[in-house]
């Protein structure tokens, strides 16, 4: 039977919209253009090394910490670059205020394959539309620079409503803009625990977008998996 669904809710990163190329390779950039020569490869390792650290210190970009989101990504880029043996004040400062600035843009963003058709086909069938993301508040920008930002009714991120998935509050949030019971909703995402499982929790329908060959969860039906984002009208409607 078709599912009764009145309101569709979406993950970002890794469902609609993924980096252009690896974030070592952007921060190698930004230190050659200061006349820098650090390894792409490198500066991957240290950015993920200082970025789990001040998750794990400051989670949800230091909400209801004191930090404001761009202090704590200023603090993030600074630790990077000092991890890979870069240590003049002057110089970090600038390499962490170009790199806040360029991850607001579509310069840093691209829209994954069939993303935007399959918004615009929802939006034709009549769904609401709304945005759940583990986001800080740079999102509504990204949106709009690729183009995104008009298919949906709203954008919740972690920092703004100050519960990160899988945290059942952001996904009431959105049921209550959405002004829709959670069996009349469905959310859309890439990760299993946060998007998937975390949806599924508060009474919401739920589909995992997952490539061929990536990794098997027991829990998850069949009919509930897209191998791509343009499968999903069809499994909503049949």
């Amino acid at each position: 039977a078709m599912l009764r669904l009145r309101l569709l809710t979406w993950d970002v990163k890794e469902t609609l919209l993924r980096l252009r190329r690896p974030v070592g390779e952007s921060y190698a950039a930004e230190a050659q253009a200061q006349g820098l020569r650090l390894q792409p490869g490198a500066l991957g390792r240290s950015f993920r090394e200082a970025y789990g650290a001040q998750s794990r210190l400051f989670p949800n970009y230091g909400r209801g910490r004191g930090l404001s989101s761009q202090q704590w990504w200023v603090d993030v880029v600074k630790q990077t670059f000092r991890l890979s043996g870069v240590h003049e004040d002057g110089v970090l400062t600038l390499m962490a205020e170009n790199l806040y600035r360029d991850f607001c843009s579509a310069h840093n963003w691209e829209v994954l394959p069939g993303a935007s058709e399959t918004l615009s086909r929802c939006c034709q069938r009549g769904f609401r539309m709304g945005v759940v993301s583990n986001f800080d508040n740079r999102l509504e920008n990204v949106l709009s620079q690729c183009n995104l930002r008009h298919h949906f009714e709203f954008v919740l991120t972690s920092e703004e409503v100050g519960f990160a998935k899988p945290d059942r509050r952001i996904f009431e949030k959105a049921l209550h803009l959405g002004g829709v019971p959670p069996e009349q909703a469905a959310h859309v995402g890439d990760d299993y625990t946060r998007d998937y499982r975390a949806a599924r929790a508060v009474g919401m329908h739920s589909f995992l977008l997952r490539a061929a060959g990536q990794g098997e969860e027991p829990e998850v039906s069949p009919e509930h998996i897209l191998p791509t984002l343009s499968h999903l009208l069809a499994l909503i409607e049949k």
